[in-house]
């Protein structure tokens, strides 16, 4: 890591905070081995839109996963919160 710069979360790219998970783009169940960082609200979040076998499907193409307008609608709300920001996550109706 470079001194000054934190890192971001992979899914709203807001900077990460004390708490950060790795997620598996490709889930680990689906023989998925890359992770990537981010807030355990956004992991939440992505797990309530998608099912694994969506997500195998999907890989690590993000840009797929923001596509999704009730995932695009979290990042947009969660935008300004802070890093370590928690509120409960509901799945889609």
């Amino acid at each position: 890591m470079v001194e000054g710069v934190r890192p971001s979360c992979w899914l709203c790219e807001r900077p990460l905070g004390r708490r950060v998970q790795q997620h598996h783009p490709v889930p680990k169940a689906k023989k998925g081995r890359e992770t990537v960082p981010v807030h355990p609200i956004c992991h939440r979040a992505i797990h309530a839109n998608f099912t694994n076998a969506q997500l195998a499907r999907i890989g690590a193409d993000r840009g797929v996963l923001l596509a999704d307008e009730a995932l695009a609608r979290f990042v947009e709300w969660v935008a300004d919160k802070p890093p370590d920001f928690h509120a409960p996550t509901r799945k889609p109706r």
